[in-house]
């Protein structure tokens, strides 16, 4: 199918990414969220961003403009079924995503794509319970999505060749790299990245090492461009968590169980970056490690 417009559930980190590049793509998007607060929070963190691509010399400004006038917002959920594509990019919890799907269906178009943003929970089984299993896969964007290449494509195992086929385009249109995915816990990036972050965390907590030396070996040792720790604490310490339990309890290997250190963080509401402390505290102009 033709897709023309594009509909984002969630204005969140990754929902105004994902809207800040389909809107510099050409799509009509329609963003929604909870609250109003949240949506205009959103769109100027979107104009911000397409300014630094401006100074940078990746966008027009032309081209910046038509796509912030491509973008609307909404409250109402259900105003996102007329949308040829609609990506939820909610939390990562399935019972929110099951809830944003049951509320969508009686309000979409019988040719409208489904898609999840997660980067762990079965697509299968999100799909199970929605109208269309066969337009249904994973659309998983990387963070921050305006400058990371890749896309996971996620098929469930009643997608059909012309959704993916759909979403394809879609990713190709975006300037972007689509990676086919089979329906695994975590799929490919999350299935290798996130147990090297959680053993980095037990690194951490058997006194191996300090948070700085730990960060410090992997950037110099392995050429990573951010420390395990670092990394954990700029995707949410709960996304890590949440992850890590999806692969204990889909795959039944202890390998992955996640450290208790992780868990108490994330009990502490120590969450990284976006509550101002993690395994970094934030709250003055240096990060200062917490451990």
């Amino acid at each position: 199918m033709d897709i023309r417009s594009v509909g984002v559930v969630g204005a969140g980190q990754m929902g105004n990414g994902i809207a800040h590049v389909m809107a510099l793509a050409g799509y009509e998007v329609l963003l929604n969220d909870l609250d109003k607060e949240t949506l205009d929070a959103a769109l100027e963190r979107i104009a911000r961003n397409m300014d630094r691509q401006v100074r940078g010399g990746k966008v027009s400004e032309q081209d910046k403009e038509a796509a912030l006038a491509r973008i609307k917002t909404t409250l109402e959920l259900t105003d996102l079924g007329r949308c040829d594509l609609i990506i939820e990019a909610a939390t990562e919890r399935e019972e929110i995503k099951q809830k944003i799907f049951d509320t969508l269906l009686p309000h979409l178009k019988p040719e409208t794509i489904l898609t999840s943003n997660t980067s762990s929970i079965s697509i299968t089984r999100l799909a199970s319970r929605t109208d269309r299993p066969e337009r249904f896969m994973g659309f998983h964007f990387m963070n921050p999505v305006p400058v990371m290449q890749l896309v996971e494509l996620i098929r469930g195992i009643a997608t059909d060749e012309a959704t993916f086929q759909a979403c394809k385009a879609v990713v190709d249109r975006l300037g972007k790299t689509a990676a086919s995915a089979e329906d695994f816990p975590a799929f490919i990036v999350n299935r290798i990245l996130m147990p090297m972050i959680n053993e980095a965390v037990y690194t951490l907590y058997e006194g191996v090492g300090s948070v700085q030396s730990i960060d410090q070996s992997m950037k110099l040792g392995a050429n990573h461009p951010m420390g395990p720790l670092e990394l954990a604490d700029f995707i949410g310490l709960d996304t890590c968590l949440a992850i890590m339990n999806v692969l204990h309890d889909g795959l039944a290997d202890t390998k992955y169980r996640p450290c208790p250190l992780l868990t108490k963080y994330v009990e502490a509401g120590w969450l990284g970056r976006k509550t101002k402390r993690g395994f970094y505290d934030y709250r003055g102009e240096t990060p200062v490690p917490t451990r």
